[in-house]
């Protein structure tokens, strides 16, 4: 990499609004995780932090249903990081309600907006909004297919199976950006989902959340072939991961373990996964992707990453479970202190 290339990889952080316990182990209520959110964007914002993204959820373990609305309040509060949604859930949502959303943030926060749509690998969304899960995949070819013309911003005509047809139709308010709302694709790791970002010209955010980060290579690969049988302009990567930073490796996964476990048994109990096991966890903390240990620790696996995938962006998934609020605001510190400018001298090197 070069010196231009390694300055501009972002580095960002993520949070779904995990519902957290203090202490003392009382449950944190939803309204209180909102605005804790609040203060560990501003905390990133203070320490050169690139970018938030905030995810979209509808059950009781994320407090987070409206991540525009938190953003907003974050923009206010900001100066410099970029601010987007990791992911909204484009498929039980209308492209035209997303796009005026995002457009009237990126006025308030003076361009720093940006949206990242998913199909969502929670589901409440669908009946709660009157979808049909049987509809899951066309909603989402559908819908994304609106958004990407939106970004034109003129006049838009286009019909579709589930919704009212466009014809000639504007969207306000406009934005200051040459292309529009900044969008990326969040992409599990299929190959219809990585060529589809390609098709429609919004980049592909990989969310790792299991196993060696370079087996997801050949998605980076397809990406970057299929780009050039387009005859598309580079798109970034961007590379989503869990992990917490610590003063050491082992005060780092003691701090994190009961509160992955208990996360991924929560929903485990949900998917039919087996009890999470303690070697589960150290594997994924040693080869996997955990991203979780000391700044130098971390620094040396998210700087392996970036290089293997070439990516352009990588973002931390900083709330795992019940951790408290003053444990996140420290991994934060040290992420922003410490573990961004140990990347960049990584690449650099």
């Amino acid at each position: 990499m070069n010196d231009a290339r390694t300055q501009s990889v972002i580095l960002g952080l993520d949070t779904f609004g995990d519902v957290t316990r203090s202490a003392d182990g009382e449950r944190t209520s939803h309204a209180k995780v909102i605005r804790d959110v609040v203060e560990q964007a501003v905390l990133a914002d203070r320490l050169g932090v690139d970018a938030i993204t905030l995810g979209e959820h509808h059950r009781d373990d994320f407090a987070i249903s409206s991540p525009e609305m938190v953003l907003a309040t974050i923009a206010g509060r900001t100066e410099r990081i970029q601010l987007g949604t990791g992911v909204t859930v484009l498929s039980s949502d209308d492209p035209v309600r997303v796009y005026e959303r995002f457009a009237t943030l990126d006025a308030l926060s003076s361009g720093r907006s940006e949206v990242i749509l998913g199909r969502g690998s929670f589901t409440e969304s669908f009946p709660l909004f009157g979808y049909d899960l049987a509809d899951y995949e066309t909603l989402f070819s559908e819908k994304l297919e609106l958004f990407a013309r939106l970004r034109g911003e003129g006049p838009v005509t286009w019909s579709g199976r589930h919704r009212t047809a466009l014809v000639d139709q504007e969207v306000f308010p406009k934005t200051e950006q040459p292309d529009g709302v900044r969008a990326w694709i969040g992409v599990g790791g299929s190959p219809h989902s990585v060529l589809r970002s390609v098709q429609v010209g919004i980049p592909m955010m990989l969310a790792i959340i299991g196993g060696d980060p370079a087996r997801f290579l050949p998605f980076a690969n397809l990406y970057r072939q299929t780009q050039d049988e387009l005859g598309r302009e580079p798109m970034p990567l961007g590379v989503h991961s869990p992990g917490h930073i610590g003063a050491s490796d082992a005060e780092a996964r003691d701090e994190l373990w009961e509160h992955w476990a208990d996360n991924r048994n929560r929903i485990g109990r949900e998917r039919g996964w087996p009890e999470a096991r303690r070697e589960e966890f150290e594997a994924e903390a040693d080869s996997g992707s955990l991203y979780v240990g000391s700044a130098e620790t971390v620094a040396q696996r998210i700087a392996r990453t970036v290089r293997t995938l070439d990516a352009d962006r990588f973002d931390l998934k900083y709330a795992s479970g019940t951790m408290p609020h003053e444990q996140l605001m420290a991994s934060i510190e040290r992420y922003g202190r410490d573990v961004i400018p140990r990347v960049r001298e990584l690449l650099a090197d």
